[in-house]
């Protein structure tokens, strides 16, 4: 007999009575007296954890359930377990001991005690309604007699039990992929199956793919679908070009990242006869090759994005396709979906027209090349590129005074070498030639936006993926506010959207060189929406759009492919599409994509620890970037990365939280650590298997070797004694225009 799940299902059915450990024992049947003492202390525990109440020495109450609800378990491996309602989202806590062993995701039915005074909503799992994928990343520990998973999760504290027969070849040390098939109630550990092995842990391929695999992102491209693939032929018939507007003669050119291959957009340029320019933005027209329900479609669907990792990027489409036949690279005829504008010299549209064409790109420029253009005023298609620029900058202009939030926060980006190890960090930052892009893109997505949804009179718009962003939540915008007066700025968190976005523009520009720069931008971001796909157009906040949707990525988005789709059908004369199935998939593009996002924060913070485990011991200028009742977050100054002074080791006082205040207050020496602090602090820790880094204050003492999660050890008052003075900033820098094509999400 389990006398703990006896006694706890015993005071579940006790509502409206109450009850001593001897009427306890009696109705469970504990006989002997050891029982009957084992009763008695579980109740003082459950009294003492809050479970039941004592109403008077000995004699308990059940507190009383006021209703049932359902939600999604959220499990913490520091047992803050929790469900978030279906009903209201309210977030109502859950002890271990009334979880059912409930996994991150799970759908559950909860009861909710009743609401005391000054005391958290509190619930009980009493149903798992509907498993959530049960998988987990972690490293395998083999055995004679036994294995078992050490998981990497921070949603499961304990390790994974399997069978030796549910190896599938696994030995201790690699990385895999575990399927939970069973956790008994009374049981600590789950026992699973191997899914698959991705590698041996330490590897850099195998670390990315851990990564991809721990938000269910797939890590490996189906062979039919490459196959498939590779059956398209690139060649364009005559009949096909009769069918689109011929641009090929126009002078057509693509600016991009210098390590880029899928090239989704263009630009053409021309002067016409009446002193106004024709502006084409042509994107490439993957869904003349792929079309619906088909099996590249579908694998396409299922990914929704292209996942752009530290030192990657894993396409939504097969390379074939992507880097291949719909790329627009230089000299090569190819078709494309396109928005032509006639502009005049102040920017303003005079007409526009969308219409599948075919051009042919007559220089591929990298950022680099065509800033030094911009810049120099030399160079091939001079002309073009500064009137395009000139143009560009009047629209961002325009933007900005109409309401859109200026968000142009320099990018982390690493030096690799051919391991994979991070030799240097720099800062990617977006200059005129990526504002050049930028701009036409959001002119492209904006117009073809407008062009479905803004119907005049009566008429009713047809279904359409909208890119909608709300406005922010007056918490967190009060929040932005309070802690942007800490540093002397002032954010407006009442009047229109407009009145308000002008504020948070100029504390954006007044921070700009400013230690605080990256911090205040961070949380301006961290206050805003998050920009989704929908049927429902509620317009674009950020942006100060009224219509707004993806048009200019499909090779890498989706969203876009749909919207190429549904704007030819509508050009066409087509009628509209089922709407509930479009919403459909634009919660699961949405999804993806927050998934592919996390993906990637994820792949930065890995080599953030990879990189800084080779500098433990030494110091660094830093800024408090976060205060909780654990500890402190530390942004260092020189490269950005973050980590965690953890309460413990803040030894020379024992310090409370101010939440209010965003601040530790220390109990006798009155010291106050507060949000935006600047500070000193020492590396102590770096542990890649959590991603997380431990810092230490600068002047407190030496007192352990740490050791990081790859086995090797380091002795911090080594590194010390070998040169751990505060870092010099020789190897932070910062770049334009390098590295991957990862978009800004606007």
């Amino acid at each position: 007999m389990n006398i703990k799940n006896e006694v706890s299902e015993f005071v579940r059915s006790q509502e409206n009575n109450t009850y001593n450990y001897r009427q306890v024992s009696h109705a469970i049947g504990a006989s002997t007296r050891a029982q009957q003492r084992q009763v008695a202390m579980i109740l003082v525990d459950m009294a003492f954890n809050g479970e039941i109440i004592e109403v008077s020495p000995g004699k308990y109450k059940s507190p009383r359930l006021t209703s049932a609800t359902t939600g999604t378990f959220v499990r913490r491996s520091n047992g803050k377990n929790s469900v978030v309602t279906d009903t209201d989202g309210e977030t109502l806590f859950v002890a271990e001991r009334n979880s059912m062993h409930a996994l991150n995701g799970d759908k559950v039915k909860v009861e909710i005690a009743a609401r005391r005074r000054g005391v958290e909503p509190e619930a009980m799992v009493v149903e798992i309604l509907e498993k959530a994928d049960q998988q987990f990343i972690g490293t395998l520990e083999v055995d004679k007699h036994f294995a078992y998973l050490l998981t990497d999760s921070k949603f499961l504290a304990t390790d994974i039990f399997i069978p030796k027969t549910k190896l599938k070849g696994g030995v201790t040390g690699d990385k895999a992929i575990v399927k939970i098939t069973e956790w008994k109630d009374g049981s600590k550990n789950p026992r699973g199956e191997v899914i698959d092995i991705i590698g041996k842990k330490g590897d850099n391929n195998t670390e990315m793919h851990a990564i991809l695999a721990e938000f269910g992102l797939p890590y490996k491209y189906p062979e039919a679908v490459e196959r498939a693939a590779n059956k398209i032929q690139a060649g364009i018939t005559p009949e096909e070009i009769a069918a689109r507007v011929d641009m090929r003669d126009v002078t057509t050119f693509t600016i991009d990242p210098r390590d880029a291959k899928d090239f989704d957009d263009a630009l053409s340029f021309r002067t016409l006869p009446d002193g106004n320019f024709e502006v084409g933005v042509h994107i490439a027209d993957v869904t003349h090759y792929v079309h619906p329900d088909t099996i590249i479609d579908r694998e396409a669907s299922k990914r929704a994005t292209s996942v752009y990792l530290v030192d990657r990027v894993v396409p939504m489409l097969p390379e074939h396709l992507c880097n291949g036949i719909c790329s627009l690279r230089p000299n090569e005829e190819k078709l494309a979906f396109s928005v032509v504008f006639k502009m005049d010299s102040n920017a303003r549209v005079l007409d526009y027209k969308i219409c599948r064409t075919v051009i042919k790109s007559d220089r591929r420029f990298t950022y680099e090349e065509a800033q030094d253009v911009i810049e120099t005023h030399l160079g091939d298609y001079v002309e073009e590129i500064l009137t395009l620029d000139s143009l560009a900058k009047i629209l961002r202009k325009k933007r900005y005074e109409s309401g859109s939030v200026e968000f142009d926060r320099a990018e982390v980006k690493f030096d690799i070498d051919e391991k994979g190890h991070p030799t240097g960090v720099y800062f990617k930052v977006s200059k005129d030639a990526n504002k050049l892009i930028e701009e036409f893109m959001l002119l492209a997505n904006k117009t073809v936006a407008c062009h479905v949804g803004a119907v005049k009179g009566k008429k009713k718009a047809k279904a359409f993926v909208y890119r909608v962003h709300d406005m922010p939540d007056a918490t967190k915008l009060e929040d932005l506010a309070k802690v942007a007066r800490t540093f002397g700025y002032k954010v407006k968190v009442n009047g229109s959207p407009r009145e308000v976005n002008r504020s948070i523009n100029k504390m954006l520009n007044d921070i700009k060189n400013a230690p605080e720069e990256n911090y205040l931008a961070t949380l301006a971001i961290r206050s805003m929406a998050k920009a989704i796909y929908s049927t429902d157009n509620i317009g674009h906040y950020g942006l100060g759009f009224e219509y707004y949707t993806h048009f200019t990525s499909p090779i890498r988005r989706y969203p876009d492919m749909l919207v190429h789709r549904l704007l030819a059908r509508y050009l066409d004369g087509g009628r509209s599409v089922n709407l509930q199935k479009l919403e459909d998939e634009c919660k699961h593009d949405s999804d993806m994509e927050q998934l592919a996002s996390n993906a990637e924060r994820s792949s930065i913070k890995y080599k953030q620890v990879e990189y800084m485990r080779d500098h433990l011991g030494e110091e660094y200028a830093g800024m408090i970037s976060g205060v909780t009742e654990w500890g402190l977050y530390v942004e260092l100054e020189e490269n950005l990365c973050e980590g965690l002074i953890p309460m413990r080791d803040l030894a020379d006082d024992y310090y409370d939280f101010d939440e209010s205040n965003h601040c530790l207050v220390g109990r006798r020496s009155k010291t106050r650590y507060r949000l935006g602090d600047k500070i000193k602090v020492r590396v102590a820790r770096a542990d890649l298997d959590k991603k997380q880094l431990d810092f230490v204050l600068a002047d407190a003492p030496v007192r352990r070797q740490d050791e990081d999660q790859m086995g090797r050890k380091v002795s911090v008052q080594q590194a010390l004694s070998s040169g751990g003075k505060e870092k010099s900033k020789t190897k932070s820098r910062s770049r334009s225009g390098k590295g991957s094509k990862s978009p800004k999400r606007h």
